[in-house]
């Protein structure tokens, strides 16, 4: 199995002085597993950036921490800045080759409906991702969902019809829902959603008069 590469080096820098070397374009990191003393890491930034751009988070990675041999490793959690989106911190999970590991594998809608560009209809994803166990050489990096096949309103496609491996266990019934097409709205839907909305406009317009009507009420007692 061809696993992606990331180079990492020990961190022997906690707290508050993180924030300088985060703004040299590192992220602090930690390893850990079954009978793994843990360990705290920096990893570059744009690099790991480009990993997970190029292979997806449910990969496995082959991590060299202070170019010494190679650990099999899968991400195990990822922190973001809320503002920014920047990844501040990362957790690696050592694996066993030998040993099942169950984590969340992301699902990638690829294909055309024609359902959606013919009939006018929307697309319906009622799953991003998948739980999944397996052994590591097995991890797909992703799952792909072919919407190609919702010709109708009437196609559905089930977790039993996902393109995984016999080797790969899922978590969810095999008669899940994972995507379908929803038909165009009528005129009369449109018609009753406007009045729905104007009706809720005109609640809120009158919640505001009775409650000038009341402060002017009070405001009146005040001057007498």
């Amino acid at each position: 199995m061809d696993m992606v590469k990331l180079f990492a080096k020990t961190r022997n820098v906690f707290g508050r002085k993180l924030k300088k070397n985060r703004a040299k374009g590192l992220i602090p990191a930690v390893i850990y597993g079954r009978e793994v003393k843990n360990e705290s890491l920096w990893i570059d930034q744009l690099e790991f950036s480009r990993l997970l751009k190029k292979s997806g988070e449910s990969t496995m990675i082959n991590l060299k921490i202070d170019d010494k041999e190679g650990r099999n490793v899968i991400i195990y959690e990822i922190q973001r800045d809320p503002v920014s989106g920047k990844i501040i911190h990362s957790d690696f999970f050592q694996v066993k080759m030998d040993e099942e590991i169950e984590t969340e594998v992301e699902l990638v809608y690829v294909g055309e409906s024609p359902a959606v560009k013919e009939l006018g209809g929307v697309l319906v994803k009622s799953l991003d991702e998948v739980t999944v166990k397996c052994l590591p050489a097995d991890l797909p990096s992703e799952i792909n969902v072919d919407i190609s096949k919702l010709k109708n309103f009437d196609d559905y496609i089930y977790v039993k019809d996902l393109p995984i491996s016999s080797k790969i266990k899922l978590d969810l019934d095999p008669e899940t829902v994972v995507a379908l097409v929803s038909p165009p709205r009528t005129e009369e839907e449109l018609e009753g959603l406007s009045k729905a909305v104007e009706e809720d406009i005109s609640k809120v317009e009158g919640v505001e008069k009775k409650e000038d009507s009341i402060e002017k009420e009070k405001e009146g007692k005040e001057n007498k």
